[in-house]
């Protein structure tokens, strides 16, 4: 197992606001990951989990989401650790935009 990627993306939108952007926006990460598909996209709480399939794999993802920011960890398989560099790139290019 490798380390999680894992960020915080700051926001001022609040808790539920924030959380609604992000419900309305799980959509828009499929066409981040060629050939990727989101599953199991549940709420527990302020807690988003979620699993992204790519290249025969598969990522479990949770987002916590906090008044002024919101925590992302992705526990990826070995195989596509091996882009952990470029995700973390890409969440946090893209992430910031979903959450204005």
């Amino acid at each position: 197992m490798t380390d999680p990627v894992e960020l915080d993306i700051r926001h001022s939108l609040g808790r539920e606001a924030a959380k609604a952007r992000i419900a309305g926006g799980i959509g828009k990460l499929e066409s981040y990951i060629p050939g990727g598909t989101v599953t199991d996209n549940r709420w527990e709480g302020d807690r988003l989990n979620f699993t992204v399939a790519a290249m025969g794999q598969r990522a479990q993802v949770t987002v916590d989401v906090r008044d002024d920011h919101v925590h992302l960890s992705a526990v990826l398989p070995p195989m596509l650790a091996l882009f952990a560099g470029k995700i973390r790139d890409v969440l946090n290019r893209e992430g910031p935009k979903l959450l204005k």
